[in-house]
């Protein structure tokens, strides 16, 4: 191919056509764990986070809830990928054997979001809420009560069941029930069958299996590896679900072709990249409960 401006853009296209391609038929997840909150500053305060204040009678003055008592913020982080084309690859003729690379790289991009939240859930054991705690731990305050929504223990269907009673036990101001029912649980492919039997089995060891339908399932590679025994309990039904997935930039598609570009000039090859700014962080504890998974279930 003769490396001219025109048919560098045709070659732009087509890259970037196999990028896009690859990243709007991806199938990511975070959807289901994290509310998608659109950002316009280098970070968003969360302040309101721990108020979850209900209606009540109106007698005398109004009783004003002041949404400043935390100071959570999620800060937006800077994510790229960059492939390098030499000019040679091009007027040889090879450029077409890195159109995979490009499509793999609009794969990463979509899967990109889950990788944030997923990896968050995991790091919830150590890394704090709104609250200044772990976003599981098992002294968080609710009202005038301490709840806890950490376990160790392997998934059965006892340590599913102490983690449904836990969730739905949780209480808020003035000892008022918060609603909260768990419709999801997260675990990774080693504990799929055991998570199946309890979720959808008819019977379990000839008798009727009451928690049949209790919630849906999702067996995710994101907990797979170093993390394969930990797993989750979550509401995620509510407005708010248990993660927050910020957005300041999507994800997007760009080149440095000109030959007046540094590096076509210093190293004969052409740029192409992805970029974009976002981050992850957590919402309300009371919606997830999670173990690490560290203890035998029987222990």
């Amino acid at each position: 191919m003769i490396v001219n401006q025109a048919n560098l853009r045709e070659l732009t296209v087509g890259y970037s056509a196999a990028f896009n391609k690859a990243l709007g038929e991806t199938k990511s997840e975070y959807q289901k764990i994290a509310t998608v909150v659109p950002s316009s500053t280098a970070e968003n305060s969360y302040k309101w986070l721990g108020q979850t204040p209900g209606l009540r009678e109106w007698i005398g003055e109004r009783e004003i809830q002041h949404m400043d008592s935390y100071g959570y913020a999620i800060r937006n982080r800077k994510f790229e990928r960059t492939i390098a084309i030499p000019r040679d690859d091009i007027e040889d003729d090879q450029y077409g054997i890195y159109t995979p690379a490009f499509s793999a790289m609009g794969e990463a991009a979509a899967v990109h979001p889950d990788e944030l939240t997923f990896g968050l859930l995991t790091k919830g054991f150590t890394e704090k809420c709104y609250d200044g705690k772990p976003f599981f731990a098992s002294d968080h305050k609710s009202g005038e009560k301490t709840f806890g929504n950490r376990g160790t223990k392997k998934f059965n269907r006892d340590t599913y069941i102490e983690a449904r009673t836990s969730i739905m036990s949780i209480t808020g101001d003035k000892g008022r029930a918060l609603n909260l029912v768990p419709d999801l649980l997260v675990v990774s492919p080693k504990y799929e069958m055991d998570a199946r039997e309890v979720l959808m089995a008819e019977q379990i060891d000839g008798t009727s299996n009451v928690l049949k339908g209790t919630a849906e399932l999702m067996v995710t590679t994101q907990l797979a590896g170093a993390n394969e025994d930990m797993w989750f309990l979550l509401c995620t039904r509510k407005f708010l679900k248990p993660l927050i997935y910020q957005i300041r930039k999507q994800i997007k598609f760009v080149q440095l072709t000109k030959d007046d570009d540094l590096n076509v000039f210093m190293h004969d090859e052409f740029l192409y990249g992805a970029d974009g700014r976002s981050n992850a962080g957590f919402g309300f504890w009371q919606m997830a409960w999670g173990s690490d998974g560290t203890v035998a279930a029987n222990g």
